[in-house]
């Protein structure tokens, strides 16, 4: 996120917060060097970012670090788990050697175990001080965007697919995109202070947001030498430009609900500027 005068410093935060949670995850072991591994592998940050843009947006002077590090821990389990030889098997991560390619098999699926479950102690961190509710609220979101209607059905539906037409490629994308940027939103939101009352058109929000997320990505994809046409990819289903087009609408729905709510602001913009422009945010 070069060159990005408004976002960086939220990516900045983060990186530091996270290398100090780090050590409390438990005693130096092989299995904490795993999972210090794949949460420092590179990375932009994009859904603990959003989490705290969404947060300072509200204006109510709260920064929920702990929530950052539970949508990154839930995230982080989701591509140590897919690099595996019986998922996507995938040798490398970000032109790094995959988590499993170093620390082996057992140790890299254990790791993912630990990030799932130490991504839901930071909920039960992040809402201490809160009404119940919103404890509640973030945990039945988590639990939705991790399990069979979130990553974990789409991951299978990704190995499995069941056909490649439209329809399924896009239920694909909202399990295993979707889901975990409706965590982030839902986590800036309520440990932001917002409104309870408005989290479905939060959730809008964060419908088109993971959508174009996902299209810019697929564009990307058939730009790739490397790139695999087994793989479900709705720019592949759509062609080019009519996928360009529908990724201007959901940038434009985005913008829309975010408005809507009264936290558009420059840095959402700045963020949608890179989407149009790069047009991917690698994982």
């Amino acid at each position: 996120m070069s060159n990005l005068s408004l976002i960086k410093p939220y990516k900045e935060q983060f990186e530091a917060h996270l290398k100090k949670a780090i050590p409390n995850l438990c005693e130096k072991s092989k299995l904490r060097d795993a999972c210090e591994y794949a949460l420092l592998n590179g990375g932009k940050r994009i859904r603990p970012i959003l989490v705290l843009m969404i947060a300072n947006a509200l204006q109510q002077g709260k920064i929920p670090f702990d929530a950052c590090l539970s949508v990154e821990y839930f995230h982080t389990a989701s591509l140590i788990a897919d690099d595996l030889p019986c998922m996507d098997n995938d040798d490398f991560r970000r032109e790094k050697p995959s988590t499993h390619k170093v620390f082996g098999e057992t140790v890299a699926l254990l790791a993912s175990y630990a990030m799932i479950t130490e991504g839901f102690e930071m909920i039960h961190r992040a809402a201490q001080g809160f009404p119940g509710e919103v404890g509640m609220l973030a945990l039945a979101c988590a639990t939705k965007g991790s399990g069979l209607q979130g990553a974990t059905g789409g991951q299978f539906y990704d190995l499995f697919p069941k056909g490649k037409t439209l329809d399924d490629v896009r239920e694909i994308i909202e399990m295993k995109t979707v889901t975990l940027f409706e965590v982030a939103f839902t986590f800036g939101w309520l440990f932001g202070g917002g409104d309870i009352h408005l989290l479905e058109e939060v959730k809008r929000a964060a419908y088109h947001f993971g959508m174009a997320f996902q299209i810019a990505d697929d564009l990307d994809d058939l730009e790739q030498d490397n790139w695999n046409d087994e793989t479900p990819n709705l720019a592949l289903c759509l062609g080019q430009e009519q996928a360009l087009f529908l990724l201007e609408g959901e940038l434009s729905a985005f913008q829309s609900k975010m408005k809507k709510l009264q936290i558009f602001n420059l840095e959402f913009h700045e963020l949608l500027d890179l989407l149009k422009r790069e047009p991917a945010l690698p994982a």
